[in-house]
Parts: structure tokens; C-alpha cells; sequence
């Protein structure tokens, strides 16, 4: 997929991606695998959620939005997924609704 830039651009398996990360805020997305460059959705991944107790969570400005442009970390992600083709993401770390680590599993070539 060439560079996206908005929401809009994406497949609907990637928006609700971005959407999940939206909904964790703070936690971790585990075990979520991908096809064709797309997340796959069956089986779902397990999501984590982290709930801080010392802070009233907000949900991010853009979450109510039709579409939006994508933050540097979720363009970076989509990029991986082109990269990745085939494989599982482990884990995906979100901090604030936007993804900020990943581990990989693919298959050595």
C-alpha cells in the first residue's frame, strides 16, 4: 500500500486497527495475525488494557472522526504489515491510542 496518509486511505481491517488502538488507549494488543498484509480478524487478538487509576482517561481527539490524518507511529505500523505479508504481530504496545512498539513472528525465508 503506497504511503498512507488518512484513515481513509486504509483497508477496513487496517482502520479497525487503528480504531482498537483508539478503543485500548493504554495496553497491549497480543497475538494478532496477518494475510495479505491486512490484519486478520478470526481469531481475534487478545487486548490488554491498562487502566490508570491516578488519571481520568480521555479518549483521543480524532476517535469520533470519520477520518483523520495518521500519526507518524500508525504510518510506520502499516508499513510493517507491507513488510510483514504474512505473519503474527506478538504484541503491539499503545500509549495514548497509538501504537508505539511491535513484535513480529514471520517464518525465515
Amino acid at each position: 500500500m503506497p504511503n498512507p496518509l488518512s484513515l481513509s486511505d486504509l483497508s477496513d481491517a487496517r482502520q479497525a486497527l487503528v480504531r482498537l488502538c483508539q478503543d485500548v488507549s493504554f495496553g497491549q494488543i497480543l497475538d494478532l495475525h496477518v494475510g495479505d498484509a491486512d490484519p486478520i480478524w478470526n481469531p481475534a487478538p487478545t487486548v490488554m488494557s491498562e487502566v490508570r487509576l491516578d488519571i481520568e482517561d480521555a479518549p483521543r481527539p480524532e476517535s469520533e472522526l470519520p477520518d483523520f490524518k495518521l500519526s507518524s507511529e500508525v504510518q510506520r505500523l502499516m508499513r510493517q504489515l507491507d513488510q510483514l505479508k504474512h505473519g503474527r504481530i506478538d504484541k503491539i504496545e499503545v500509549r495514548g491510542g497509538i501504537p508505539r512498539r511491535i513484535i513480529l513472528i514471520s517464518r525465515a525465508a
